[in-house]
């Protein structure tokens, strides 16, 4: 049996938090990487959050194939919300920054967001990722340029309908350091209960 078992890839359940400035693109970046049906053509302010389930397997971390259950938490830029920020913080794995590059002033609320849910909850840098997200209209991408508090998060430019399957790539990449750091972890725990 235990020679069977080794063949089963490893579950990890992993929470993702999507943030970001409203009106940024983080409801269709997260229905698209959920594979979720899109509501509709119209803007609608997410209310509080929204939690999208789905599975990511197949991930290679550390040379192991693991399985990944997401949820992804799309969550309102409003800051009427931010009274619940410290339970929406609660057991984050990772968090994908949203913005669009096109509007003044997202990269610079980006640093709220990332002081607020990256920085004071320990995460890694490799445990967040932001989407320059381009809406589909915009012909020319924008590279605004990151503040120095931002500088080593990882920033990809997403254009959903010109290049989503990279878009998904980036996302899985992401899972896979999420998972790397997870397992890791896992490793030290148990080791540290073996001795």
């Amino acid at each position: 049996l235990s020679g069977q078992r080794s063949n089963i890839p490893e579950m990890f359940k992993v929470k993702v938090l999507v943030l970001g400035p409203c009106e940024s693109g983080k409801t269709v970046l997260s229905n698209f990487l959920a594979d979720a049906t899109e509501m509709s053509g119209d803007y609608m302010p997410t209310q509080g959050i929204r939690i999208l389930e789905f599975e990511n397997n197949g991930l290679n971390v550390g040379g192991r194939t693991v399985n990944a259950e997401v949820e992804l938490w799309d969550c309102s830029g409003d800051h009427k919300f931010e009274q619940c920020w410290p339970a929406i913080q609660q057991e984050t794995n990772g968090v994908l920054l949203v913005f669009n590059p096109d509007q003044p002033n997202h990269d610079k609320e980006l640093e709220t967001w990332y002081h607020h849910f990256v920085s004071q909850q320990g995460l890694k840098d490799s445990q967040c990722l932001a989407f320059a997200h381009h809406k589909p209209s915009t012909s020319e991408k924008a590279r605004g340029h990151m503040s120095s508090v931002l500088s080593k998060v990882t920033v990809v430019h997403s254009n959903i309908d010109e290049d989503g399957d990279s878009v998904r790539q980036e996302f899985s990449n992401f899972l896979t350091n999420i998972l790397s750091t997870m397992s890791d972890n896992r490793d030290k725990e148990e080791l540290s209960i073996i001795s």
